[in-house]
């Protein structure tokens, strides 16, 4: 089928705890992504430790192929129940999608997951479990390019109860909200960042309760050819281009020097484009044919910043901002954050002649460390990453 999965959650902690009740767990098995969202019982430590444990328990198994009867059997064994109020020690939603395209969904008393296709609110279909005394609701679907998941703690449910901001928030207002939401961004992060602050608003930002979303999206394959740096042999530089054309998808070129190599090897124009000019990322240019042609070095490094910065839990919605900037550095890292799955790496191992231009020392070992942290970046973020040296 060719999907990949899009996973990305965000949390705020209850007022002045410095550790969150809610714990999300991601995890990749050979033919699947698991998605594993646990809300511990009250706030605080206990309740990290408790959503800490159950997630972690649980992901194991699954990842082990356990049956969900034994897992969920294992965590009642495991863990603690109220003496107070028999509450139970921690509810979650497991969320499996597989290679193949079935979806597999798990709930125990988690607001039940809004599924979104073709921008519209649908059901899942679904079937009640008993095990160990507690009901389990289980799913089993087939996904769709542009399905979007969205599980859910309590607290994104109850977000302002009580106070004059929010008399009728409720999962129902959730869904809404994350129709517009789903029609207005392609990333997980992107959605889940303004699904968390919608409920940060609401709370005044200052949050009565743990809260949490996690979004999972179905996307196709998406392929990105990245060009950088001239081949260390001139020779190669037809070879080096040619390869460079051949996969699906986008293409980027990376370098004023491989962009000039480009152009002459195609037979095209190499035009300087003063749109989007910024005080501290080089200008673009354009090649016909080409989708994003950018300077070396400079962008490259501000690429891998923001990559990094993106694969960070706390990414805040000010990072979309800087993302959406129109300097090529923000538009490389968009492309890859947005609308990539795979990456082909093209880097030419010669010495820039810019460099002995101006007789400044050059080590082609700069290049490939710049060339493996971006790698390391991308596979952060779940891409696939093929990378060829041109000697």
């Amino acid at each position: 089928m060719g999907i990949h999965v899009d996973i990305a959650f965000k949390s705020l902690n209850k007022y002045e705890e410095e550790l969150c009740g809610d714990k999300v767990e991601v995890l990749y098995t050979e033919d699947s992504s698991i998605l594993i969202l646990a809300d511990g019982m009250g706030s605080g430590i206990r309740a990290n430790i408790l959503a800490t444990l159950t997630s972690k328990i649980l992901g194991t198994l699954f990842a082990r192929g356990i049956e969900l009867a034994e897992a969920v059997e294992t965590i009642a064994r495991t863990l603690p129940v109220s003496t107070v109020n028999d509450v139970a020690y921690s509810t979650f939603s497991i969320l499996q999608i597989f290679d193949d395209g079935n979806g597999y969904l798990v709930e125990f008393d988690n607001p039940a997951c809004i599924f979104l296709r073709n921008k519209q609110l649908t059901d899942l279909p679904f079937e009640e479990r008993v095990i160990e005394g507690k009901t389990i609701r289980e799913s089993r679907f087939t996904v769709q390019e542009g399905d979007a998941y969205i599980l859910m703690s309590d607290g994104t449910i109850y977000c302002g109860v009580g106070d004059i901001m929010n008399y009728g928030w409720d999962r129902e207002s959730m869904a809404q909200y994350a129709l517009k939401c789903v029609a207005t961004t392609k990333s997980a992060s992107r959605m889940a960042s303004l699904l968390i602050d919608a409920c940060n608003d609401l709370y005044g930002q200052i949050p009565s309760d743990d809260t949490t979303i996690a979004v999972a999206r179905i996307k196709k394959e998406k392929i990105v050819s990245i060009l950088t740096g001239p081949p260390g042999d001139p020779e190669k530089d037809k070879e080096f281009v040619e390869d460079f054309l051949k996969p699906q998808g986008q293409k980027i070129i990376s370098g004023g020097v491989t962009g000039k190599l480009a152009a002459r090897e195609l037979g095209r124009e190499l035009v300087s484009d003063n749109g989007g000019l910024d005080p501290e990322i080089p200008p673009t240019s354009k090649i016909s044919g080409i989708d994003l042609v950018t300077e070396g070095v400079i962008t490259l490094n501000r690429v891998v910043k923001l990559l990094r910065e993106y694969a960070s839990e706390d990414v805040s919605v000010e990072f979309f901002e800087e993302l959406d900037k129109d300097n090529g550095a923000s538009q490389m890292s968009r492309i890859l954050i947005e609308d990539c799955t795979t990456v082909y790496l093209f880097v030419g191992c010669g010495v820039n002649e810019a460099y002995k231009d101006k007789n400044m020392p050059f080590d082609v070992t700069a290049r490939k460390t710049l060339v493996e942290q971006l790698k390391d970046a991308l596979e952060r973020l779940q891409v696939r990453v093929m990378v060829k040296y041109y000697s």
